[in-house]
């Protein structure tokens, strides 16, 4: 081995030393500390939905999600917390590359869903959104019927049929359409307050009501994983209960992953929880009761002691 050789190499162990002597980036409140990969080692029982491996995501020149892994298991809700900037909602949007949608976004590492890495070349998006369906932080149903908003995912897809052309061959889907949307609004918990209007504007709802309808709409292309983006924040107590109540019932059939500001939710509806903190770091994951209760990272207790955030 050469002399250079030598000194390249020890100049780039040097570096790499240096780098993690460094305390992690914090800010005002937060104490400093080394992150322990143990700290995101959760084991779970069950099956892994979702995997995910050393994911880097820059927005231009800033850099907002650093070397995050972690496994989502099926049929569970996870929450993601952490305060404002921290990159929750970044990763929230990796999991079905809605950040493609976003020009400056550059998203590093992987994604696996069942196995199958969604940022492989030829990944067709369509059908992973189907797949992996969006709830958004507020409410935005079409400015159409409750009944179109329900089956319009549906008809895009070609699961339904209701054109002129389909019923004059005898081929309309339309009763396959009133199953659907009926469905879709009780899964929604939503069909008892609105199955004698289903052809009234969907604006014309409440607040927790758009959001369900937004629910239900999702549901409607039966999807295996549902990602939430503060479904609730938008919302009164009494409509924000029934959003809790029915993400709790879906996590039976579904995969739910949730960002949430509100700890408290995030304690009383999540199976497990992730904590991002500052400089777009995973810090902690694991049982949601043991992150409350028992966290191994002090940054994560000062945290949810309300010390900073």
């Amino acid at each position: 081995m050469s002399e250079t050789t030598q000194q390249t190499q020890t100049q780039s162990q040097s570096q790499t030393e240096a780098e993690a002597a460094q305390p992690l980036q914090t800010t005002s409140g937060e104490s400093e500390e080394r992150l322990r990969e143990e700290w995101t080692d959760y084991r779970f029982d069950g099956t892994t939905k979702l995997a995910v491996e050393d994911l880097d995501v820059h927005y231009g020149d800033d850099h907002a999600l650093k070397g995050v892994s972690m496994e989502i298991p099926e049929r569970s809700v996870t929450a993601l917390i952490g305060p404002s900037g921290c990159g929750k909602s970044t990763f929230l949007r990796c999991l079905n590359r809605m950040n493609d949608r976003i020009k400056s976004a550059r998203v590093d590492g992987s994604v696996q869903l069942d196995g199958q890495e969604i940022y492989q070349e030829g990944t067709d998006l369509v059908e992973l959104r189907k797949r992996v369906g969006m709830v958004f932080q507020s409410p935005n149903p079409f400015p159409k019927s409750i009944r179109d908003n329900i089956s319009y995912g549906p008809r895009k897809h070609g699961d339904i049929d209701t054109s002129l052309l389909a019923r004059l061959f005898g081929r309309s889907d339309e009763e396959a359409e009133e199953q659907l949307v009926e469905r879709s609004l009780r899964q929604a918990a939503l069909w008892d307050e609105v199955n004698d209007r289903l052809d009234d504007n969907a604006l014309g709802l409440s607040g927790g009501q758009q959001q369900r309808l937004c629910i239900a709409r999702a549901l409607a292309t039966d999807p295996e994983v549902l990602l939430m983006d503060e479904p609730a924040s938008a919302l009164d107590p009494i409509a924000t209960a029934k959003i809790e109540e029915l993400i709790h019932e879906l996590s039976q059939e579904y995969t739910v992953v949730i960002v949430t500001h509100n700890m408290q939710q995030a304690a009383r509806i999540s199976d497990q929880t992730a904590v991002f903190l500052t400089g777009g770091k995973l810090v902690e994951y694991g049982d949601t009761d043991q992150i409350f209760e028992n966290p191994q990272s002090q940054r994560v207790e000062d945290y949810i002691s309300g010390k900073f955030g």
